[in-house]
């Protein structure tokens, strides 16, 4: 081991920046630092990693190495399983400790940090952790939710910190990182947008400098999308920019638009709506953090049994349908061009990614989990709190949410009136290629949408969703439940975008 002296080691998770990064500003008071990130053969196994998040990954490290080096500390890339990461480096370097942000993620994240608070507390290493975005840990209640959210984004930002003390004899200079290949990995047929710190400030400074005009309306359509929705959404996932620095810049940008000598009325209505959609961006994080089973369990249990594959009879999948709906081949000709789209490139609007999950479940009759992780690969931006809540959300499996049904052919009529999407991404339509619809949509819709509506007006289901709407629910800042004793579930009011950035 090296010197004694109190060292801290940065582990770097999903939170790859510089700028307002408390970890990093509390080690730079160090008198020894190193950071590290590890790739961890848990998340390229698990069934949510794709390539092309591991080559975005990669990217945003060997930026942040570079940055990082600059200012004097070390950033290590070590590919095991943790805490033996930990335990192998510290017979390297005697870190005394452990800094890093808190996560909520997929149920294997939340067992390794288990297993690394145990190893810390074995080993007499202090593990301190920071929030980085607006989700409370060990929340006993939702009450005050909102304003304790708007006092962390109203918070000050932390500067990047100018210069750290690296322990003696380790190089500063960035080690080059494995390639995709290196680790048994395809390259995506589509290589990832830019990733860092810089192109997601880049990124942002677009949008609020104009870009953002028109959000409300390009939001919808995966045509006007692409260039009108902010597209910060992978940058939040890899933490290339802190949800705080988001919110703090797009308030300012509002208070300009509104006042300043060259007001933009139009823009501020904008990006007030997408300011109201960072705070949903948590809301919806805040579920799983609060009850993580819901990753793999429907949230009302009362909807067991509704679908095969759930926790009363798993794995009958209807393997034909779940292949033909992952690859876009449905004979629903939006369904099957927003898939491959979504297949191609990782990204998709938020609408769309709605429109493909309530097909997945009530045209087709699939439960969630599997169509959930099929999209959770693809999905650039994959973000756990967000997607499972949302998987369950649009398949009607919440118990306090409005049912919400989309027909893909008046989605079609909606966003892609002149067909341009469809000639894009499904070529073979209209010719004898393109396969006839795998169902009979009105019967199909028809049957689960009574049943799920006759399940809703049981006592135990009407019990259950004022439980869960007592424990999930969304809140006015600062008040209490809005939730009020009924015969029947009262649907949450949630925004038809709810906690995306697209």
């Amino acid at each position: 081991m090296t010197s004694t002296a109190p060292t801290a080691l940065v582990w770097l998770k999903r939170d790859l920046r510089l700028r307002d990064h408390a970890p990093l500003t509390e080690a730079a008071h160090f008198e020894r630092a190193l950071a590290l990130v590890v790739l961890e053969p848990q998340w390229l196994a698990s069934p949510e990693c794709h390539p092309r998040q591991v080559a975005y990954w990669l990217d945003a490290v060997h930026q942040l190495q570079v940055d990082l080096a600059a200012r004097g500390l070390p950033l290590l890339l070590r590919v095991g399983a943790l805490p033996q990461v930990l335990q192998d480096l510290r017979r390297e370097v005697a870190f005394t400790h452990l800094f890093s942000h808190e996560e909520t993620g997929p149920g294997w994240s939340w067992t390794r940090d288990r297993a690394v608070a145990a190893w810390c507390r074995a080993e007499g290493v202090a593990w301190t952790e920071w929030p980085q975005t607006g989700v409370l840990r060990r929340l006993r209640s939702r009450d005050g939710w909102a304003s304790r959210w708007a006092a962390r984004m109203y918070a000050p930002r932390l500067p990047a910190p100018r210069g750290f003390a690296a322990p003696p004899g380790w190089a500063i200079q960035p080690q080059p990182l494995p390639t995709l290949r290196e680790l048994g990995l395809a390259e995506p047929v589509q290589a990832p947008p830019p990733a860092g710190e810089r192109a997601a400030w880049a990124t942002l400074g677009d949008f609020l400098a104009g870009r953002g005009r028109g959000y409300r309306r390009a939001l919808s359509s995966p045509l006007t999308a692409q260039t009108g929705c902010s597209r910060l959404s992978e940058h939040l996932t890899f933490g290339t920019i802190s949800m705080r620095c988001v919110h703090q810049a797009t308030e300012a940008r509002i208070r300009h638009a509104d006042s300043g000598p060259d007001s933009d009325p139009a823009l501020a209505r904008d990006l007030r709506a997408f300011a109201g959609r960072l705070r949903w961006h948590c809301h919806f994080m805040q579920k799983l953090e609060d009850q993580p089973d819901l990753e793999f369990r429907n949230l009302a249990r009362s909807v067991d049994g509704l679908r095969p594959g759930d926790g009363v009879h798993p794995g009958e999948v209807d393997r034909e349908r779940l292949a033909a709906w992952c690859e876009g081949r449905t004979g629903f000709p939006m369904v099957d061009a927003c898939m491959r789209q979504l297949n191609a490139t990782g990204w998709l609007n938020f609408r769309m990614r709605a429109m493909l999950v309530s097909f997945a479940a009530y045209h087709l009759g699939l439960h969630w989990r599997e169509p959930g992780l099929h999209l959770a690969r693809q999905f650039l931006d994959f973000e756990p709190g967000i997607h499972w809540s949302q998987m369950q959300m649009q398949s009607g499996c919440t118990g306090i949410n409005t049912l919400r049904i989309y027909s893909p052919a008046k989605q079609a009529r909606d966003q892609d009136p002149t067909g341009d999407h469809l000639r894009r991404w499904l070529p073979e339509f209209g010719t004898p290629a393109y396969p006839a619809p795998i169902v009979d949509e009105r019967e199909a819709v028809a049957e689960i949408k009574a049943r799920l509506h006759q399940l809703r007006q049981t006592a135990p289901a009407r019990a259950e969703a004022d439980a869960l709407q007592q424990r999930h629910g969304s809140r006015r800042s600062g008040l209490p439940s809005t939730a009020r004793p009924s015969r029947r579930p009262r649907a949450a009011a949630v925004p038809d975008s709810q906690g995306r950035l697209f």
